[in-house]
């Protein structure tokens, strides 16, 4: 609540490192959207493993484990569950369910994040309940003694706190002063500082950040487990959350530390899902019928850079080979010399 009512009120001065990452995001978005009209096919299995590993590494990150063996059945069957984590990894792809279904109609409401909950903790006595006692966030040391990383928000003044923060998300979206990819992570930060829940807070804020990603169309989280990602990266993940909660209770805390680490896991997501696909490889017949149709479509003269910006997954060699061909059946010409030449479609 302190940062999205900090950005509400005064539109934040984004940092040069920040306003990079979200350029660089916004450029592999368009890119997704070409390989979702291109490669079908491909991302039907993609789909299916970023469920498992999302679903697997959001429980893992708060010790939630289940038998290797059994992940594919908890995760895609209705089996039998053996055990409490397997409910709760088996209630967590229900929540992922619930939002790759509905994430542009589910909005941020409280009633929303108590379903997530609900999903998330399977159950037990107080899913999708707000925390009846204050809880505190404890690190303990390896020595045995621990000591209290973050004081969280109280019982009593939990619901007051929620109610205000998605009131914050809905103005703040509406009006969209600041860039939706800095609110997504500043409500992030929020939710985990007023820590609404006695446990399952980490991985609704998880379903939360997927949810609002979606509502700002970037999808990537549909192919790629962001989950995956940030518990690869868990060090940085808790080092950045507690940087960034610092005062927050003052409204003197710097969230930037949290927030671009948000941003750098939606660019490596982007980048692991240029990569997978980059894997998987398209026939050579394919390739050639998407540059061939893109030249068909152009104007009145295009580049090599343009090509490869409309055919994500076709290398430049088998560009410039294409192109080579084409022009000995006169079916293109090159204006120009140099990779920066351009080219035209002869009709």
């Amino acid at each position: 609540m302190r940062t999205l009512s900090a950005f509400f009120d005064n539109p934040p001065a984004i940092p040069s490192s920040v306003a990079w990452y979200l350029d660089s995001i916004a450029e592999s978005r368009g890119k997704q959207e070409l390989f979702t009209r291109q490669s079908p096919q491909k991302l039907r299995a993609l789909k299916e493993h970023a469920l498992i590993e999302s679903a697997v590494s959001s429980n893992r990150i708060e010790g939630v484990t289940i038998d290797a063996s059994r992940i594919a059945t908890v995760v895609f069957g209705r089996p039998l569950l053996r055990d409490r984590n397997e409910e709760e990894v088996g209630g967590y792809r229900e929540a992922l369910k619930l939002i790759h279904e509905q994430g542009k109609r589910l909005g941020v409401t409280e009633a929303s994040i108590l379903k997530l909950h609900t999903l998330a903790r399977g159950e037990i006595w107080d899913a999708g309940k707000y925390k009846e006692k204050d809880g505190d966030i404890i690190e303990k040391r390896l020595d045995g003694t621990s000591r209290v990383r973050f004081k969280t928000v109280s019982a009593k003044q939990t619901p007051t706190h929620m109610k205000n923060l998605v009131e914050l998300w809905r103005d703040s979206t509406r009006e969209l002063r600041t860039p939706h990819m800095i609110l997504l992570a500043a409500f992030n930060l929020d939710f985990l500082c007023v820590h609404p829940f006695r446990d399952g807070n980490g991985r609704v804020s998880r379903l939360l950040m997927l949810l609002q990603a979606y509502q700002g169309n970037l999808e990537v989280g549909r192919y790629i487990s962001l989950e995956r990602l940030i518990e690869e990266n868990w060090e940085r993940y808790y080092e950045t959350l507690e940087q960034s909660s610092q005062h927050w209770h003052e409204g003197k805390h710097d969230p930037w530390p949290y927030i671009q680490f948000v941003l750098y896991m939606f660019k490596l997501a982007y980048k692991d899902f240029e990569e997978r696909l980059g894997r998987m490889e398209t026939p050579r017949g394919e390739k050639r019928s998407q540059i061939e149709e893109f030249i068909a479509k152009s104007g009145e003269s295009f580049s090599v850079r343009e090509i490869q910006d409309r055919c994500p997954g076709v290398s430049i060699d088998m560009i410039r080979r294409v192109l080579k061909d084409l022009q000995k059946e006169n079916r293109v010409e090159c204006l120009g010399r140099g990779q920066a030449a351009r080219w035209r479609g002869i009709r």
